[in-house]
């Protein structure tokens, strides 16, 4: 996306994605429909059907895995053989990192009086904490103020890392608090591993991000650091078949972020 479009890249998102693109797709067709009714009616059913599809848990579990294919989850497996290649590390060096994707905050929660993660943010970090303390592996967060958000305001990995001492106890080897999309969590993190010495790095983030910040991260590092996803919070059965196709506050939300994530690997964000 050119440069200058960026800072207005939610403000086109929410334009693009449901429900507001196709609320607009009825409008154009309900003012179609005297002029040229079969032209209208398609339109206003096509729009429905797409808001109907985009608002269930199902249509956004299929999106996820055979679209965006998004890698499959940690196994216990996994998690020992990255324990072992930690205690395998000569003594005084540190090869191997974890760093958590940013995935929002609040400026001001009010019930704390401070700025807070969003819950996404937050899951992401509580992985990261817990794949951390499984392997042995040093942690970092990676995230600064979204393109939305205002300049002045606490950076996302700040809030984390302050988190991340008082909620679970552990110190972040890492916190890089100036990116403001991928693409740059990618950039800003780079630096600072390579000058850490790190040759493999594990990226934590949601199963339908996972996709983007792989290819952001390789093409950053190139062949300099061996790049691994550690995929979370995956879109999963939690209904009855019957009820994952019908429409839901949670399946607007799931497919959403699935969307927007086609979206941005489409236009190479």
């Amino acid at each position: 996306m050119p440069e200058f479009l960026s800072a207005y890249k939610p403000l086109l998102t929410a334009l693009v994605l449901p429900p507001a693109s196709l609320i607009l797709l009825v409008l154009v067709g309900a003012r179609l429909i005297l002029p040229r009714r079969v032209l209208g009616f398609t339109l206003v059913l096509a729009a429905c059907l797409g808001l109907w599809l985009t608002s269930t848990s199902g249509f956004a579990r299929v999106l996820q895995q055979f679209v965006l294919r998004t890698p499959p989850a940690w196994t216990q497996a996994d998690i020992e053989a990255l324990r072992k290649e930690v205690k395998a590390q000569p003594r005084g060096r540190t090869e191997l990192a974890i760093i958590v994707l940013g995935g929002g905050m609040k400026p001001r929660a009010p019930e704390y009086g401070v700025s807070d993660l969003t819950p996404a943010s937050h899951q992401r970090l509580r992985y990261g904490v817990w794949l951390a303390r499984a392997t042995g592996a040093p942690l970092g967060f990676s995230g600064g103020l979204g393109w939305s958000q205002l300049d002045g305001e606490t950076p996302e990995a700040r809030i984390a890392e302050r988190l991340a001492q008082e909620e679970f106890g552990l110190r972040l080897r890492w916190v890089e608090d100036l990116s403001r999309d991928t693409h740059e969590n990618a950039a800003r993190t780079a630096a600072l591993l390579r000058s850490a010495g790190v040759r493999k790095v594990i990226i934590v983030t949601h199963a339908w991000h996972m996709p983007r910040a792989l290819r952001s991260f390789r093409e950053v590092l190139g062949n300099d650091m061996q790049v691994v996803g550690a995929p979370m919070g995956f879109h999963v059965r939690r209904t009855a078949p019957a009820l994952e196709w019908l429409p839901s506050s949670e399946g607007l939300y799931e497919n959403r972020v699935v969307l927007r994530e086609l979206l941005a690997w489409l236009v190479g964000a």
